[in-house]
């Protein structure tokens, strides 16, 4: 049995408690929805979507979609928009789906990226990754949490506003799936943010968030640094310049380095580490002439990209190392390019912010209970919302970090009903408390 599949049902014998407190979560509505009492308006309707969301979370994992490769899955979100009756529906030019409720003043965007990472080693499953297993409540599979379940909660969302005919709300919706989140955060998002949809006023992110509202995570950014030596016989290291030798301190006092970085009390301290190591040399008897590092750099509040810059180029080690932040220029499904520096920018929106209040107020207003208010351990892609374009931003969605990229990777069928009855809340709510005045 692999260690996987052991801990996979581990974490299925410790779960069961839970799942039978949704289960008697699931039958205290019922009795309630008999009596009249407990369930809101929209937690009610959303529960009529449940087979048609499930069975659209199922349909969407079936589908692979990696970075830069969407093409297909977003096909088939733009048919289930139609068929569900969105005002309009669109992939534009980076190839981001693009689907729209109303037409009023108030403009909200909510985001769930399409693209997902890889299955790695497919004998790993409990189930196949790209079936969509339906098991005690929960669609399994690659997407499922990240970020699939929050596509299929949005899209049924818009379903759920037009029915209600926004709440009277003087709004516009813009469901968008986008594209290469996870090879490079808020790139599409920002794309669709300055040409496709102009004059956006919030952002709800659908990254998975355990049913609470999170306002931020800490920044990212990938480095490399090299050195340069001169090759030489192995068997006379004297007569050369080993680059890798140049190179052993530097990644010493980055591990040393880790221990001594800035914290913030809400988002916890930056990080940074060695990731990957590798070297040039003409043979196994040769002096390497070259050597590089890779850096991964967590940064939190008050950290910038030129800030940890400064802190690689000033090691003792550094003074003849060139530091560099990496690129990227990979082509979306459509062909349409955008260079950009692999900087993600630190974001946190105050817990005071009207947002913010929007946020746990729709969660009150649609689950009967106020969610608690957090934030992420990874990334996305309100690093270009709210990190470089300072657009109000928050996020709720179904599912939990840790399920993640990960062969465990599920979502639950309640949270995606739940998510449903929270995405249809907000506008009138966001309306309410002076979002975008």
């Amino acid at each position: 049995m692999s260690g996987s599949l052991s801990a996979w049902r581990r974490r299925r014998r410790n779960d069961r408690r839970f799942r039978r407190r949704r289960s008697r979560s699931r039958s205290r509505r019922a009795n309630d929805r008999e009596r009249g009492e407990g369930v809101t308006d929209y937690l009610d309707q959303a529960e009529s979507y449940r087979d048609d969301v499930t069975s659209f979370l199922r349909d969407i994992i079936a589908i692979p979609s990696p970075s830069c490769g969407e093409g297909r899955v977003a096909e088939r979100i733009i048919e289930e928009m139609n068929t569900l009756g969105y005002d309009d529906a669109i992939i534009d030019g980076m190839g981001n789906v693009v689907g729209r409720i109303g037409s009023g003043g108030l403009k909200l965007v909510f985001d769930a990226h399409m693209d997902t990472v890889g299955v790695g080693d497919p004998g790993a499953w409990p189930h196949d990754p790209y079936e969509g297993k339906l098991e005690d409540g929960i669609v399994f599979g690659r997407g499922a949490s990240d970020n699939k379940g929050a596509i299929a909660s949005q899209v049924y969302a818009g379903k759920l506003l037009k029915e209600r005919g926004l709440d009277d709300a003087d709004a516009t919706i813009h469901v968008v799936g986008t594209v290469m989140e996870e090879d490079c955060d808020g790139l599409a998002l920002g794309f669709l943010l300055t040409e496709t949809i102009a004059g956006v006023d919030a952002v709800v992110l659908g990254e998975c968030s355990n049913l609470a509202v999170y306002r931020g995570h800490r920044g990212r950014m990938e480095m490399r640094v090299s050195t340069k030596g001169q090759s030489a016989h192995a068997s006379a290291p004297e007569r050369g310049d080993n680059a890798i030798t140049a190179m052993a301190p530097i990644a010493l006092e980055v591990a040393e380095l880790n221990g001594h970085l800035a914290e913030d009390a809400f988002l916890g301290r930056g990080s940074v580490a060695v990731t990957k190591i590798e070297c040039q040399t003409a043979s196994l008897n040769a002096i390497p002439d070259a050597c590089a590092i890779y850096i991964d750099r967590r940064l939190t509040a008050g950290e910038s990209l030129e800030s940890a810059i400064k802190e690689i180029e000033s090691l003792s080690g550094a003074g003849r190392a060139r530091v560099e932040v990496l690129k990227y220029s990979e082509p979306a499904y459509t062909g349409l390019v955008l260079e950009t520096d692999k900087y993600y920018p630190t974001w946190v929106l105050e817990e005071d912010h009207p947002l913010v209040a929007a946020g746990v107020s729709a969660g009150e207003a649609a689950l009967g209970a106020p969610p608690s208010v957090g934030k992420w351990t990874f990334s996305t892609n309100g690093v270009s919302s709210a990190g470089r374009l300072g657009i109000p931003t928050i996020g709720f969605g179904p599912s939990e970090e840790r399920w993640a990229h990960t062969v465990l990777d599920q979502c639950p069928v309640d949270d995606l009903v739940a998510s449903i009855a929270f995405y249809a809340a907000f506008p009138k709510v966001a309306a309410e408390k002076g979002v975008g005045r």
